[in-house]
């Protein structure tokens, strides 16, 4: 068995024909094909089984594929989502790219085009993935040491009778990592100051993240893309992609005081700010 017979991609169109013609291309390419006519009926089956990536017309009947790849993305902000058109439209592509989607092909789609964009969706999530469990071992041993150096340490302070403090103990929210006087908990994507607390979403925590490890310079939108996205981008469209989820991570770290933690350098990028200045 190939390596693609393993990938499951999910077809929503509500064109009988246009459905079949896809997704026995697809079947051909070698992949493994679930098609459904609509909107809701992908959610569902989205729910129930696991899927490495959709491909999804924006004309549906009921719900539309914008609003099917807004849903989705709510569920799964890792999902990988192609839409899919017969009308192209600038400003639906960028509305689409802004919204997450991966790509964005016009009907009719040649084999070519489809296979190469369908590989790159997948390369994205497994990068996507990859990237996640790097994470979760990077934070667990970062946790085991945080765990041992407080356990020393409240061992050999005064009136501590078991050799273990409470502060030694586990947080409910996992692990914690201090960014200047804020808490991020990787495992909740949350961030406290003091007895306020906010959560974001895997993207803009990992955002945020990323700009945090790379304080001091001003990093391009494409670089963005890249490493906390997964894929590959130009600059324009890059800008594009990022805007809307630095806005999102602006407004919510501003609901807990006036913190101005992501800078834009205009045409250039963006940079984590001094967040000593903020408090």
């Amino acid at each position: 068995m190939s390596v693609r017979q393993l990938i499951r991609l999910l077809l929503v169109d509500g064109d009988g024909v246009n459905r079949y013609t896809l997704s026995k291309a697809l079947q051909r390419i070698g992949y493994l094909v679930t098609e459904v006519p609509s909107a809701e009926a992908a959610l569902q089956r989205f729910s129930d089984d696991d899927f490495d990536l959709v491909l999804a017309e924006i004309a549906l009947p009921g719900k539309s594929g914008l609003q099917l790849l807004r849903e989705i993305k709510l569920k799964s902000p890792d999902a990988v989502v192609i839409m899919l058109t017969e009308n192209a439209a600038i400003e639906t592509a960028i509305q689409a790219l802004r919204l997450g989607a991966k790509d964005y092909l016009i009907k009719p789609i040649a084999r070519e085009a489809l296979d190469e964009s369908v590989a790159h969706g997948i390369e994205a999530a497994r990068s996507l993935r990859r990237r996640r469990r790097l994470l979760g071992t990077i934070q667990q041993s970062v946790a085991a040491l945080a765990h041992e150096v407080t356990a020393v340490a409240d061992a050999q302070a005064p009136g501590a009778p078991d050799g273990i403090g409470e502060s030694a103990r586990s947080s409910p929210r996992g692990n914690v990592i201090d960014l200047g006087p804020l808490s991020l908990y990787p495992g909740t994507f949350e961030v406290s100051f003091g007895d306020a607390s906010i959560s974001l979403t895997p993207t803009e925590f990992d955002l945020l993240l990323y700009l945090a490890a790379h304080r001091g310079r001003v990093i391009a939108c494409q670089e963005l893309v890249r490493e906390v996205r997964g894929y590959h981008t130009d600059e324009a469209e890059a800008r594009e992609v990022i805007r809307p989820h630095v806005s999102n991570l602006r407004r919510k770290v501003k609901s807990l005081g006036e913190f101005e933690l992501v800078r834009n350098a205009r045409a250039l990028g963006y940079r984590l700010g001094d967040i000593a200045d903020s408090v």
